[in-house]
């Protein structure tokens, strides 16, 4: 199922989109379905089949896209982690910086947190200031666990994925290479925003191949400016799994249903990676782009950049000094 998140009539539901882009509304069909996606998530075992029997009947539930608001499928995650999942990415941005790839990507899939209360669905993408001083799309796809996980095999790790989308790591480059010579990793040049949607796919309708090291999702990933196209990848080149990247999030830690992990960027899939490289010449998005991220099976996730309003800080702070007693 294509699960949404909407806004209709000043309410927010949720629903499935029907093979004729309709909107299957769960909350008009069936009261036992007046939930929210994360209920949907945790309860999957009692609330799926109900959704899946609604799909096969839809009745007289089904809505005009064009009278709601998509918001992301999962507007609230219980947490959000970025993962650094595609080697070609990694690479190619430490050699336009003069580095030498670091070996330890080859040794072991990593994660940080990201701020799961900033999530946005398509539609505008609001900045500041700060934020549009290189500002920087990161093309990824992400998973929505359904099941709980600690301590999991690989199979446990693929099993417990609920669903895929795509993700957007909005990225203000110049505030987070400042930050990131402070060695505790990107904050403010990315806890503004994360896109997420337009879709949350469940894993029967994609086209995932079983491996080794787990489930292989084969998708192109796409983006585009203003209808320009920029990046293109596939979801297959990751380097490591999503069953690699959740079993060593669980290792010694508990996961719960209904938290985010993106899978990195895809190779050519920032413009700090293409700038570097000479496929653009100092592109940065500013007010008024529009960026459209498409994937095989996922959807279109689009977003317009438009100004914020918000305190004018300056870019660098003057530290208080120490006081004397």
């Amino acid at each position: 199922m294509k699960l949404v998140t909407f806004v209709s009539q000043g309410r927010e539901r949720i629903g499935a989109v029907m093979a004729d882009g309709r909107i299957l509304d769960f909350h008009g069909a069936d009261q036992r379905l007046a939930v929210d996606m994360l209920t949907l998530i945790r309860r999957q075992d009692q609330l799926m089949p109900l959704a899946q029997a609604l799909e096969a009947r839809p009745g007289p539930c089904l809505l005009d896209p064009a009278g709601i608001t998509l918001l992301a499928p999962v507007p609230r995650p219980v947490a959000m982690r970025d993962g650094y999942a595609f080697r070609q990415h990694v690479a190619t941005a430490r050699a336009n910086r003069g580095m030498e790839m670091v070996p330890e990507f080859d040794l072991f899939p990593v994660t940080y947190f990201t701020n799961h209360q900033a999530v946005i669905g398509p539609g505008p993408l609001e900045v500041l200031e700060h934020h549009l001083q290189r500002l920087d799309y990161e093309l990824e796809v992400a998973v929505v666990t359904g099941r709980e996980l600690c301590n999991c095999t690989l199979e446990q790790a693929d099993a417990a994925i609920f669903g895929y989308m795509i993700m957007n790591d909005w990225s203000a480059r110049a505030l987070q290479m400042e930050e990131m010579k402070l060695s505790l990793g990107p904050c403010k040049g990315k806890d503004f925003a994360t896109g997420l949607g337009p879709w949350l796919v469940t894993k029967d309708e994609l086209p995932l191949e079983a491996s080794a090291q787990g489930q292989v999702l084969r998708a192109r990933m796409t983006c585009a400016v203003n209808g320009r196209l920029l990046s293109d990848g596939n979801a297959d080149s990751m380097n490591w799994t999503f069953a690699q990247i959740l079993q060593r999030t669980a290792y010694g830690a508990r996961l719960n249903p209904g938290e985010v992990l993106g899978s990195g960027t895809v190779g050519t899939g920032c413009l700090l990676e293409l700038n570097g490289s000479k496929v653009t010449d100092n592109l940065w998005l500013k007010v008024g782009d529009t960026v459209t991220m498409a994937v095989e099976g996922l959807g279109r996730l689009e977003n317009t950049v438009v100004q914020g309003q918000g305190i004018d800080l300056p870019f660098t702070l003057v530290a208080q000094g120490p006081r004397s007693l």
